[in-house]
């Protein structure tokens, strides 16, 4: 048997064991991904300026809508991302009504993808925690916000600037772990660049 006739069963083994490696290794790196914390993802737009945008109010709520020039006047201001249709966003709602209790801070709320009569009757239902909720119906100001699904919350400071982001539903255990920590260092100032 000559040199190349030993190498043929070698290569048709590669070419057979190649794509079970790849496969192999895009799979753990998938499993990687679902198995660790949704909430921890980092986003890109942390320190950024919040988007430009204006949304409508939701027809028949009684709250004005939500624009950009709103997250701009000096007070930390918890923006919510949620829905009627959203499961998570009924659980989350309690802690929600709570949250505008507090004198210190804002909420707002952009209702994603969501109909006028659904959403009032969720807020209808549940109460209606927000200051201003914007109506967005296609979705284009939550892709723009960097939103990966329902529910997820922003905290802006009072110049519009996004310090922090939670994605998924907010807990007893991350508002007070990280939610309200995340607030307080939202009503400090950020240091100068290269301070």
């Amino acid at each position: 048997m000559s040199a190349s006739e030993s190498q043929a069963p070698r290569r048709r083994l590669w070419l057979v064991l190649l794509p079970v490696i790849v496969f192999a290794g895009l799979a753990a790196m998938f499993w990687k991904g679902l198995s660790g914390e949704p909430s921890k993802i980092p986003s890109a737009l942390i320190g950024k300026p919040v988007p430009d945008f204006t949304l409508p109010p939701v027809e028949g709520l009684g709250v004005p809508g939500l624009e950009t020039a709103q997250l701009k006047q000096g007070k930390v201001t918890v923006v919510n991302v949620w829905a009627s249709w959203c499961a998570p966003c009924r659980i989350e709602h309690p802690l929600l009504m709570e949250l505008a209790r507090r004198g210190d801070i804002v909420l707002a709320g952009i209702n994603y993808k969501d109909e006028p009569e659904n959403a009032r009757r969720f807020l209808g239902t549940l109460g209606q925690p927000f200051a201003a909720v914007g109506a967005d119906r296609d979705g284009r100001a939550a892709v723009d916000w960097g939103v990966y699904g329902v529910p997820e919350t922003f905290v802006v400071d009072g110049a519009g600037l996004i310090r922090f982001k939670h994605i998924g539903p907010l807990s007893p255990d991350s508002i007070s772990g990280v939610l309200l920590p995340e607030i307080e260092k939202a009503k400090a100032p950020l240091p100068p660049p290269g301070g």
